[in-house]
């Protein structure tokens, strides 16, 4: 569904040449549900554009919807729809009209266009609206009306740029439950860009992780978390344990990397499975006359990815704190 090779955009800043996407290689095939996960500037949207045919690529190639990016941006433009950061409906038509005209764009006739409108419409329950105008609607509504009328042609791709940002989370939320039912009742690729967390790892079956114009990772949430990030350990030694040893504990039992020592004396670290590591650990540790104050485990999450991969939080963009020992 989706084949880029090496595709690159460069743009001139203050006769400075800027790449903002850097070879991209990304394979998509159908039915797939592919979040595009990155910080603000990292080149999701010009990925995006390049891949709809909104920006030529400087070099490289891609073939979308059985058809390439430079030769045929019409025959791919046919097989996509494409929601956009902002708003793509006007001010002026009711939103039955407004889908009805969209259709008419794609070739169809007056009255299939309307037909196709009221299908839309019902699907993203949207029918109640269908009199009034785009302005007056809620944001989530319009959201749902921007991701109706890349629908109105049947396309099998469906890209989506940032479709939940700037919603509430019931907004998101419904959002949220209209792509799913749709990829669900059709089968539709769906490619979107995102910086939510949660929204990756709960809703895409894959993430590609890109950072400053490249992808640095390529894989299932689950899959990802467990080989880039792995499992956390946190406990604390009750009063007068050498904190050090502890930690050296830790790392010669499992394999525990970024073992640190933050305040009140809490020792963390990452080991790969932290539901059978702990109890191990603590049983040591009692032999070892080392007793413990508190212990919890938790999961890793995608910022902790990309804290593993670039240093910087997802979140926050800056380096984590805490001393390595």
């Amino acid at each position: 569904m989706i084949n880029a090779r090496g595709l690159t955009r460069s743009f001139k800043i203050k006769r400075k040449t800027v790449e903002a996407v850097r070879g991209l290689d990304i394979d998509v095939e159908p039915g797939q549900l592919v979040a595009f996960l990155g910080p603000n500037g990292a080149g999701k949207s010009t990925s995006l554009r390049m891949l709809t045919t909104l920006l030529p690529p400087t070099s490289g190639t891609a073939t979308v919807a059985g058809c390439d990016i430079a030769t045929d941006p019409e025959g791919v433009r046919a097989r996509i729809g494409y929601v956009g950061q902002r708003s793509g409906a006007g001010e002026n038509l009711r939103v039955r009209d407004e889908l009805a005209n969209q259709g008419r764009c794609y070739g169809m006739a007056g009255a299939p266009a309307r037909r196709r409108a009221d299908e839309v419409l019902e699907s993203l329950d949207l029918a109640p609206l269908a009199q009034r105008k785009p302005g007056t609607l809620s944001g989530g509504q319009r959201r749902r009306l921007d991701i109706a009328l890349g629908l109105v042609h049947r396309p099998p791709l469906l890209f989506l740029d940032e479709p939940t940002t700037g919603l509430d989370p019931h907004s998101r939320a419904s959002v949220w439950e209209h792509i799913l039912r749709l990829r669900e009742r059709h089968g539709t690729t769906l490619f979107l860009t995102t910086h939510y967390l949660e929204e990756a790892d709960t809703m895409a079956e894959r993430v590609v992780v890109i950072d400053e114009g490249r992808v640095i990772a390529d894989g299932t949430a689950d899959r990802l978390k467990s080989d880039l990030a792995g499992d956390r350990i946190s406990l604390v030694p009750r009063d007068g344990a050498d904190i050090t040893a502890v930690a050296d504990t830790a790392a010669r039992m499992f394999g525990a990397h970024e073992v640190t020592a933050g305040s009140g004396g809490r020792i963390e670290a990452r080991v790969p499975r932290a539901e059978t590591a702990l109890p191990e650990l603590l049983r040591v540790l009692e032999a070892d006359g080392v007793e413990t104050a508190a212990a919890t485990t938790s999961r890793p999450t995608l910022d902790d990815v990309f804290l593993a991969l670039t240093g910087r939080s997802l979140v926050e963009g800056e380096p984590a704190e805490g001393a390595a020992l």
